[in-house]
């Protein structure tokens, strides 16, 4: 047993050191584990916060696009009323035109039923005259009926018969005689009138120089009487679709130039095709027209000269 007691303490030992390790064993995987879930809930926590950092972020967007949005929303609808403001402030302008204009031709059919009473009075002016010395049937009253003193007196004219006999004369000479729409001088200073009004006004006026289509081919078929005929109805039709204060002016055989204040362009094309189109019922000819629309300070003959030259142009581009 002596010999063989060295051999049993190692042994010993070394079962005192297995057991002693076999009892360490086990803590180090709690420990590990332990750790693990520490450190697994710490990165929870730091991905939930990441995940509610991201959730602001997105709700911080949404709520800027809201903004954003909305700022949009009210932009428009700063727009919109700035153009309905417009719009109302137009149509008031609108009507105002259109309570001048009608002023205007109110006060125009006033000086026509006038002019027609003058010329009236102008043509019943023969038959109201004093009589001569003989009397006689229908010659009226003598001088002592009616009081009158001289002989002088018996031979004068009413000063209103006077007035209105040489108003229709003038009237007269300033109408073309065929047509009865102004001569052209005469009509070159209703059209500087009428300019210098639309400046004074809205600043919006329109000459149109319309030329008859094929007027030679009427005259050399039919004779001058019928393309008189024409010319005539042109006129009328002309004042039938303008305006009673709308100057026309005959202005050198089959052209005419009239000046339009007022109104646009597209409306003055859609009353000339009117006019084209009543023209060629009433005759079978129709008219070819060129327009300009003043521009600033532009005179009459600078407006009248671009007319001319887009009835140039309308006649080079009409179907034959």
């Amino acid at each position: 047993m002596g010999d063989n007691a060295p051999d049993t303490a190692p042994v010993q030992v070394g079962r005192e050191a297995g057991q002693a390790t076999r009892e360490r064993t086990p803590a180090e995987p709690f420990v590990n584990r332990k750790k693990r879930k520490e450190l697994n809930a710490h990165v929870r926590r730091i991905k939930r916060a990441i995940e509610m950092a991201a959730r602001e972020q997105t709700l911080d967007a949404r709520e800027r696009a809201a903004t954003e949005r909305l700022a949009v929303v009210e932009a428009r609808e700063r727009a919109a009323d700035g153009r309905d403001r417009g719009l109302t402030e137009r149509d008031g302008l609108a009507n105002e035109r259109d309570r001048r204009a009608s002023e205007r031709e109110a006060l125009a059919n006033e000086r026509d039923r006038r002019a027609a009473e003058r010329e009236a009075v102008w043509q019943a002016a023969p038959a109201a005259r004093v009589p001569s010395r003989g009397g006689g049937e229908g010659s009226g009253p003598g001088p002592e009926e009616e009081g009158a003193a001289g002989p002088g007196d018996e031979e004068a004219e009413d000063p209103a018969l006077e007035r209105a006999r040489l108003e229709a004369q003038l009237q007269r000479a300033h109408l073309d005689g065929l047509t009865g729409a102004f001569r052209r001088e005469v009509g070159r200073l209703a059209l500087r009138n009428e300019i210098e009004r639309a400046r004074r006004a809205d600043g919006r006026f329109v000459i149109a120089f319309v030329d008859v289509d094929g007027l030679k081919g009427v005259n050399d078929r039919e004779g001058h009487a019928a393309g008189d005929r024409v010319l005539r109805t042109l006129a009328a039709t002309m004042r039938a679709n303008l305006r009673s204060y709308d100057p026309i002016v005959r202005y050198g055989g089959d052209e005419f130039v009239c000046g339009v204040a007022s109104i646009d362009l597209p409306e003055v094309q859609h009353r000339l095709s009117v006019i084209d189109q009543s023209l060629r019922h009433a005759t079978g000819v129709g008219i070819t027209a060129g327009i300009a629309s003043m521009v600033g300070s532009e005179s009459l003959e600078e407006l009248t000269e671009r007319a001319d030259a887009a009835l140039l142009e309308a006649k080079r581009n009409r179907p034959n």
